[in-house]
């Protein structure tokens, strides 16, 4: 049908597929060397092939296009409580799972290997942010299970296997478990006191428990942990989706949520009518048991907004490379450079925060320090990366123009998907206040934290102002401020020690120094865009614009 064509398609961009996560980019391979998982080289850059290629972008639009649908009855009106998936749903599973994102942090004994899980989970987070949610909590389960050693020696092989298995089966008929977790109620949101659900003894060690979550993400799972009070209170609970004779587990899906993003994700509200369960630690002690599964999540909402950022950043990159305007490629044109290497510098900031929090897990069984550490900087990092990832995919949207909000184009999704991080497991209120527990509560931890950040004293004058200004006192109404301070110092730091010093020396002049504006792109004029931006174009997408510009 040629003879109708009006005009000829130009100056539009190439398909971004086909390329290796991975390989393309030069700060990840950087940071997982420095935290002590070079070892991990070539899973990861397996690892990221998959999730470049044409075919993981196919069943990612896929999967969002054509959402989770809830069958409540059957054909004969049995009622099943089951939900249906997209086959790429299960297919992306399936590959995240053979990757071992899930499990490779507790299966590898060499050091690192929590680093190197976590540089899985940021990979992944490019190629579909809504499988992230079962893998994050199948991961952070294994905190929670270590309260009740039957169940983990029960349990933990299928948790941890890499073989994916979506049948609606009991756990025992099948060799691979997906955990999930369920604790927010109408009444309460995060404030997990007020629950309401109640669990009654029902012989055996078992519970029945009755009442509802307003919140229930991977519905399908296998096993799932939550709430419920007994006579000595809040208490965690591990319940089986199906019971061993057959047949659903006493709950009913009132709904899935409607949501604006995460779209391929089904997240439901449920109802428990007589739900088997068991307790997982100490009766009265739930909300602390089942916290420390929360504190894993949070690395991983940390670790997903990384992801997302450095996606949206190529995508942003592989627009201005290929897109021309008023005569030159966009990449050449200073307001855009400036645009470009602004988000560089918040992308890179943002992936080494999180996973110098993965690092600081990693060596928490083998440092004290660092086991402190680690209690304090996954909040840390959750949430200042998660508040800096809506604002850095809007405007990587903003680069592509009025194409960017078309919901066929893969930044679009990005943007809807961003903000969901700064909600799960705590909204930004929250995790503040998580950030001035620890700081009050866990000994030593503002001298460890002030140590760390200690460790590039000298390097650039921001940092050192920084280090000699009072911080905001630790009250209640500074939460925010005293938390964003002290991520916007341990990233600083952190690029100081080991980025380039146009990196870092960029990041510590506008972060800490404020030099420039506000918005993204208003970098000052003693700021050299183009080698930022040249570290952070993946390999293949037009480097040449930049080369020239010289």
């Amino acid at each position: 049908m040629s003879g109708y064509a009006t005009h000829e398609v130009r100056n539009q961009p190439p398909p971004l597929e086909d390329f290796n996560a991975w390989a393309a980019d030069l700060p990840l391979r950087e940071a997982v060397t420095a935290f002590g998982a070079g070892w991990a080289e070539a899973r990861l850059a397996t690892c990221g092939a998959r999730v470049g290629s044409a075919h993981v972008q196919a069943l990612a639009r896929l999967a969002n296009r054509f959402t989770p649908e809830l069958r409540t009855h059957d054909r004969y009106g049995h009622r099943i409580d089951e939900v249906e998936f997209h086959p790429a749903w299960h297919e992306l599973l399936g590959m995240l799972r053979a990757d071992e994102v899930h499990s490779l942090g507790w299966t590898e004994p060499r050091p690192g290997a929590q680093v190197a899980r976590a540089a899985l989970s940021y990979l992944w987070a490019q190629g579909e942010a809504g499988i992230g949610c079962p893998a994050a909590m199948t991961f952070a389960s294994m905190a929670a299970l270590r309260h009740a050693p039957d169940l983990l020696d029960r349990f933990q092989v299928k948790i941890l296997s890499p073989l994916y298995d979506p049948r609606a089966l009991p756990p025992a008929q099948k060799p691979a478990l997906t955990v999930a977790m369920a604790m927010t109620e109408k009444q309460g949101g995060s404030d997990l006191r007020q629950i309401q659900t109640q669990a009654a003894p029902a012989g055996g060690g078992w519970y029945a428990l009755t009442g509802h979550k307003w919140f229930f993400s991977v519905p399908t799972a296998d096993l799932f942990l939550t709430l419920a009070r007994t006579k000595a209170g809040p208490t965690c609970f591990l319940a089986q989706g199906w019971r061993d004779g057959g047949g659903r587990n006493f709950l009913l899906l009132q709904r899935l949520k409607e949501k604006c993003g995460n779209r391929s994700n089904a997240s439901s509200e449920v109802e428990f009518r007589g739900l088997q369960a068991q307790p997982i630690g100490e009766e009265g002690r739930g909300i602390a048991t089942i916290l420390e599964m929360a504190h894993l999540t949070r690395l991983e909402c940390a670790l997903g907004s990384a992801g997302l950022m450095r996606q949206a950043l190529r995508l942003a990159l592989h627009h201005a490379n290929h897109r021309t305007a008023f005569g030159r490629p966009l990449v050449e044109q200073p307001a855009m450079t400036n645009v470009l290497a602004d988000l560089a510098l918040e992308a890179e900031a943002a992936m080494w925060l999180a996973l110098r929090a993965a690092a600081a897990l990693d060596a928490s069984s083998r440092d004290e320090g660092e086991r402190i550490l680690s209690r304090l900087l996954a909040p840390l990092a959750k949430y200042w990366v998660c508040k800096r990832a809506p604002v850095a995919v809007a405007e990587a949207l903003e680069c592509h123009g009025g194409n960017g909000f078309i919901e066929e184009h893969d930044i679009a999704r990005l943007y809807r998907d961003a903000p969901l991080n700064g909600l799960w497991e705590g909204s930004g209120n929250i995790i503040c206040l998580d950030v001035m527990r620890a700081l009050a509560r866990v000994p030593d931890s503002a001298d460890l934290l002030r140590a760390e950040i200690t460790r590039a004293r000298g390097a650039h004058p921001a940092l050192d102002a920084w280090l000699a200004t009072p911080l905001p006192a630790p009250e209640e109404k500074n939460a925010r401020l005293l938390t964003e301070q002290l991520a916007l110092a341990l990233a600083a730091s952190l690029l100081l020690r080991h980025a380039p010093s146009y990196i870092a020396a960029a990041y510590c002049a506008t972060r800490l120094g404020h030099a420039g504006g506000y918005a993204p792109g208003t970098l000052p004029a003693g700021i050299d865009c183009a080698p930022i931006v040249s570290r952070a174009a993946p390999a293949g997408m037009g480097d040449a614009h930049l080369e020239k510009r010289g």
